[in-house]
């Protein structure tokens, strides 16, 4: 978990800052450096420790991992693994998905804590040289010269410090505070539903119970988290 000691800004200044380490943030900077670009990710948290509501890592995903060469130490790390999804509808249990059909390297959901991927994902990044993660590094703003963006400010340690780029990604979530900054054009789609999300202990099964129930007005997805359900509850 721990970040590198050297700071990138003492050294050779990154090609690429990126702000942000999500699964977006910290991907970009693993495939950047795989590509040989010093990047360095910001991250204003001081580890991943967190609830994320979204824990699933699709087939369709685990396939990219798989053609990265990643795969085999990703499912080295605690998971869960769905291999199909069935739904209560009203009193009648439906199958909705089934996975079974596709390649058996990734015929299944995986469903793992966001921060123990975040962790592989860091990790991964970390066997190249290029890469650098600075944890508790909160971007402040954007640093420009005669118009061009030129690197980022951040806060660290209580400093207020900078970091020269040539390239500055905004990978710090929806309400980016450098998207402001830009005055990117942000573009509301809106949506009608609001989710819920709580857990509710349970007993292990030998099969992974993720299931939905539906029934007139209301929607529930269920994802058995082993000990827990992770519930989504449809508003």
């Amino acid at each position: 978990m721990g970040e590198e000691m050297a700071d990138p800004a003492a050294e050779r200044p990154p090609e690429l800052c990126i702000v942000g380490g999500g699964p977006a943030g910290l991907f970009a900077g693993l495939l950047f450096a795989r590509a040989g670009v010093p990047t360095v990710v910001l991250e204003k948290h001081e580890d991943f420790l967190r609830d994320f509501r979204g824990d699933t890592v699709h087939p369709s995903t685990l396939r990219l991992l798989h053609e990265l060469g990643l795969l085999d130490r990703f499912l080295q790390r605690p998971h869960n693994r769905v291999h199909g999804i069935k739904a209560y509808v009203g009193d009648r249990l439906i199958e909705v998905a089934d996975f079974s059909h596709f390649d058996p390297r990734w015929n299944f959901t995986a469903l793992m804590p966001q921060w123990d991927f975040l962790d592989f994902v860091a990790d991964e990044a970390r066997r190249y040289p290029h890469f650098r993660l600075l944890m508790q590094a909160e971007a402040t703003g954007l640093v420009r010269d005669r118009g061009r963006v030129v690197g980022v400010a951040y806060r660290k340690g209580g400093e207020q410090r900078q970091i020269a780029a040539q390239l500055v990604i905004a990978a710090d979530g929806r309400g980016s505070r450098l998207r402001e900054e830009a005055q990117f054009p942000l573009r509301i789609l809106g949506a009608p539903i609001d989710v819920f999300w709580f857990r509710v202990p349970k007993l292990p099964t030998a099969k992974n119970e993720t299931a939905g129930i539906f029934t007139r007005g209301r929607l529930i997805a269920l994802l058995d988290r082993g000990d827990y359900w992770q519930c989504a509850y449809v508003i």
